[in-house]
């Protein structure tokens, strides 16, 4: 079922992608950029030898065909700077030239002896229209190269519309991209003047090059008066990453588009920029998920003993959303980056709930204009002082009111006692009647009915339903599992999934758990040093409470072995007919198996009643070789 999956959402990208290219290169580009390289990238996961993969767009049949002097094929693609860093991994450079990538389309100038005799588009690479007499109207393109008589070859640049002009002259159109497309194509040449030509590559095609390296032909072009691109030249490839993050600042600005980088090694390697998709150079793009903006507060976040720092600064779009606000992640990742108040920071939205801020823009005069960000050093709820360890500030008391409440919540949440509701436990903690996760199972009829029935009721001794109903529901979850039960203490960064990993690691009982030390647990898939010794210290902090509950029958912990889905693992997407995902995840654990949140190469299924759709998960899925099944073949498997 996989493979027939995956074969038809390969013909499906390639029909969209050829679609696309098709819009993008004879008139009116139907998607963005962005959106057309997510396609592109998929395919290439599913199928990275596809021949779609090698070609590029191809033009109209308004004009004569004419063949190029010069290699014009397409190039590799970094979306982020993690995709750049596995490039550059592989293609060390003493130096990386660095260029605009500019968002226009492509031309390729043909001179013989100084003379420009042809002007060619794009095309599918190899050919391309002839729109000589378009061309000659566009500011930068030269007749004539008087500095440089001698040379026979090709200019290759790319044709762009500046913003002044789109807003004055084309507002209509959708962008200065879409405008310049439909402009350098018309077969009257009406209008080409309004374009105009920025360049970035030459090849002489009649001797050597009149230049030896890639710095020299940025400048040879220059000196023969052609409107070329800014040239960086970076010494490592974070240096690349941080340029791109100050260009990213300042491309705002600009007069014209770029939507990304291209990035190169010194030397003209022309055996690979022959190839359809040259390998030794990138073109480093900019998302629509990633900007940059400027640190204005830090607020603090508060979660039971946690405190987070969110940090808030000058609205920017991500994604189509407006965002001012970033998690910080804690005091170490904070310190790390070196964010202050008045800092140009780099944010990312990629599929985040909640966006982070990733890097700095530096700026010579950050040292004058910034400020520190002042860390709480109290606890707000019981005055603590709060204690600053590298991946977390919070209140170590654990008697604190705040952090003895998120504990309650957190373990209402994992027992699923869902007739005990927000307001009440509120009120109960605050009359002190609530004060640990032991004093739930103390509570009976006669405590809560004064919380649902006035004075006036309780003395013409009606029931209150509302108190029955919350002890029924707390009398029912008494019967955990022992991922359930750990989870509940509220341990940090310790949730089902996490204490189901170190079942798995073979602590499968509460006093397997209690006994191990933190290095025991350093051993556990999915456990970092920092996760494991904050795991060791609270157990060590509630094993009397647990210890308690149990030994006292007040819960039951049920048997970890066993069980219709033992060894079997769920991840549920889209809408489920007979019962809510939630019950679902709840009845997978009754039985033995894990519930995920997200598509590893360790799952065992992925239920879906949706089983051809494009989602993620089943392209995930289907890449790994996971079962897909619906929702009437999960239950089967149940029963």
């Amino acid at each position: 079922m996989a493979d027939l999956f995956e074969s038809a959402r390969i013909d499906e990208l390639c029909a969209l992608i050829k679609k696309y290219q098709d819009s993008y290169y004879n008139g009116e580009a139907e998607i963005e950029d962005a959106e057309f390289d997510k396609l592109w990238d998929e395919l290439k996961a599913l199928d990275p030898e596809n021949p779609i993969l090698k070609k590029v767009g191809a033009d109209s049949g308004n004009f004569e065909k004419a063949s190029h002097v010069m290699p014009m094929g397409s190039q590799e693609k970094a979306a982020d700077p993690e995709q750049f860093l596995a490039w550059a991994a592989k293609h060390s450079y003493d130096e990386y030239l660095v260029e605009y990538k500019l968002d226009g389309a492509s031309l390729e100038l043909q001179y013989q002896k100084g003379r420009l005799v042809r002007a060619v588009t794009r095309g599918d690479g190899s050919v391309g229209d002839d729109i000589t007499a378009n061309a000659k109207k566009m500011k930068g393109v030269l007749s004539l190269l008087e500095k440089s008589p001698d040379f026979t070859g090709g200019v290759r640049g790319e044709v762009i519309m500046t913003h002044s002009v789109h807003k004055k002259y084309f507002s209509d159109k959708a962008n200065c991209r879409n405008a310049a497309n439909g402009l350098m194509k018309r077969k009257d040449g009406e209008k080409s003047e309004y374009l105009c030509l920025i360049t970035y590559d030459a090849l002489s095609t009649d001797g050597p090059n009149p230049f030896k390296d890639e710095e020299e032909k940025i400048a040879w072009l220059v000196k023969n008066g052609f409107e070329s691109v800014p040239l960086k030249i970076c010494k490592s490839a974070q240096e690349v990453i941080d340029y791109r993050a100050s260009v990213m600042e300042i491309r705002p600005g600009l007069e014209y588009d770029i939507d990304g980088l291209v990035v190169k090694e010194r030397t003209i390697n022309l055996d690979d920029a022959s190839r359809a998709r040259p390998d030794r150079q990138i073109a480093f793009k900019f998302s629509l998920e990633e900007a940059v903006s400027v640190v204005r507060d830090v607020e603090w976040s508060e979660n039971g003993a946690t405190y987070t720092p969110v940090a808030i600064f000058d609205p920017v779009q991500l994604a189509g959303t407006t965002v001012q606000r970033a998690s910080l992640a804690n005091p170490d990742t904070l310190r790390k980056l070196g964010v202050q108040i008045g800092s140009h920071v780099v944010v990312v939205k990629r599929g985040e709930i909640i966006p982070k801020i990733v890097g700095l823009v530096p700026h010579a005069d950050d040292a004058k204009n910034c400020k520190p960000i002042a860390f709480p050093k109290k606890c707000s709820a019981c005055g603590s002082d709060l204690l600053d360890t590298p991946s977390r500030l919070y209140c170590p008391n654990k008697n604190c009111s705040k952090r003895v409440l998120h504990q309650i919540f957190k373990w209402i949440e994992c027992s699923d006692i869902r007739d005990l509701g927000d307001a009440l436990v509120n009120a109960l903690f605050s009359d002190k009647k609530l004060r640990s996760i032991s004093d739930i199972y103390s509570l009976d009829e006669a405590t809560l009915t004064p919380y649902f029935l006035n004075q006036e009721s309780i003395e013409k001794e009606k029931d209150s339903l509302g108190a029955k109903n919350v002890v029924a529901s707390i009398r029912s979850k008494t019967n955990l599992s022992l991922a359930q039960f750990v989870a509940g203490f509220d341990i940090e960064g310790i949730g089902e999934s996490m204490v189901e990993k170190v079942i798995e690691g073979g602590f499968d009982s509460l006093e397997k758990m209690l006994a191990a030390s933190a290095s025991d647990f350093e051993k556990v898939y999915g456990f970092a040093q920092i996760t494991a010794a904050a795991f060791a210290q609270g157990l060590a902090e509630n094993a009397d409470e647990m210890r308690s509950l149990v030994a006292a029958k007040t819960i039951t912990i049920k048997e970890a072995k066993g069980g219709a889905l033992a060894g079997k693992s769920f991840c549920f997407t889209g809408e489920l007919k007979t019962m809510k995902r939630a019950d679902a995840e709840a009845l997978v654990k009754e039985k033995g198996g894990s519930a995920k949140s997200s598509v590893t190469k360790d799952l065992t299924y992925l239920v879906t009643n949706d089983k051809e759709s494009g989602s993620g998960k089943n392209a995930k899925a289907a890449k790994f070789g996971i079962a897909i099944i619906n929702e009437e073949e999960f239950l089967k498997l149940v029963k």
